[in-house]
């Protein structure tokens, strides 16, 4: 009797841990798709982090641009978005560059804030997406809805080529204003010091 007691309770013990590890193992729900999760506008269609902006880095600036379908063809339509990356990245490169002349003329003594702007102004009116001559296309994609979708960036080193060249280019065009923050310094070595500033 005691034994079939015994029994009995290991047995209803043993159902029970069963049942215990059924309900455990039930399909749990699937948790909807992460916030940070990229997507192609319009669409559930998962893509590349850089379709939505996130940086890469190998480079220092990036830019996506985008091109409708056409019947024109893929080359057309690369052309089209990498000159759209290219007008989206000398807008972020004129943010930075405005930066990296102010820090760099702030810390020369020289000159008071108003011909700081002049001089950083002088240089973004130099830099275009036909300048960025150190841009690539790195990646390409097509969405779902057709669109072609670029990733168009430079590296440390386009970075600084491209920040000489504006910067020398603003001396050459305003060299009178230049000249206040010119002191042991060639305008050619103050333009490559400037472009050593990093992006921040």
């Amino acid at each position: 009797m005691q034994q079939s007691r015994i029994i009995y309770g290991l047995t209803l013990v043993s159902f029970l841990a069963f049942l215990g590890g059924c309900s455990s193992t039930k399909e749990k729900p699937k948790e909807p798709a992460s916030a940070t999760t990229c997507v192609y506008p319009n669409s559930t269609v998962i893509a590349p982090d850089w379709v939505c902006d996130v940086p890469v880095k190998s480079l220092v600036l990036s830019a996506v641009g985008i091109a409708e379908p056409s019947k024109a063809g893929f080359s057309f339509m690369k052309d089209i978005a990498a000159a759209d990356g290219r007008g989206r990245l000398a807008e972020q490169l004129q943010v930075e560059v405005k930066k990296m002349v102010k820090q760099y003329l702030g810390t020369t003594g020289k000159g008071d804030s108003e011909t700081v702007d002049a001089a950083a102004s002088s240089t973004l009116k130099t830099i275009t997406h036909q300048t960025l001559v150190g841009s690539r296309v790195h990646q390409t994609r097509t969405g779902p809805n057709g669109r072609l979708y670029v990733l168009v960036g430079i590296d440390e080193a386009a970075k600084t080529q491209v920040v000489k060249a504006a910067v020398e280019t603003s001396m050459r065009n305003d060299a009178a204003l230049w000249q206040q923050f010119k002191a042991q310094q060639s305008f050619e070595e103050m333009a490559a010091e400037i472009a050593k500033q990093p992006i921040r």
